[in-house]
């Protein structure tokens, strides 16, 4: 099956004082999602789960991210969720805390429809 990218929408979230990678890439999810709304399903007729969503979250500490949860938690389509190196820890220099911040990258892929077709293609 082809699957054709309709959507790409970024956030970023952090945790400002428990250094929780898991928290702060939640945050950043929760960011790009927010200001996505796919309208197209209910034009089209396309369940929600013919969709894959597929997001790429960016911290310092990719290996402290529960990526598990993080796809449990995205509310629509089949999700996967893959953590990479970015991001970026900021130490307060009096106290030594780390604020944690997360990028994401939230892609949504549906089966390509008969009459549709890529610009440039």
């Amino acid at each position: 099956m082809t699957l054709q990218r309709m959507i790409i929408e970024m956030g970023t979230g952090n945790d400002q004082y428990g250094q929780d990678y898991t928290k702060a890439a939640a945050r950043a999810i929760e960011d790009a999602i927010r200001h996505a709304a796919l309208p197209i399903f209910e034009s089209i007729g396309l369940a929600h789960e013919a969709m894959e969503v597929r997001v790429t979250v960016a911290v310092q500490a990719p290996e402290r991210v529960d990526t598990t949860a993080l796809a449990a938690g995205l509310p629509r389509g089949r999700a996967s969720v893959r953590a990479v190196f970015g991001g970026l820890d900021v130490t307060n220099p009096d106290t030594g805390t780390t604020l944690v911040v997360a990028t994401a990258a939230v892609e949504a892929f549906v089966p390509a429809q008969p009459g549709w077709h890529q610009s440039g293609t």
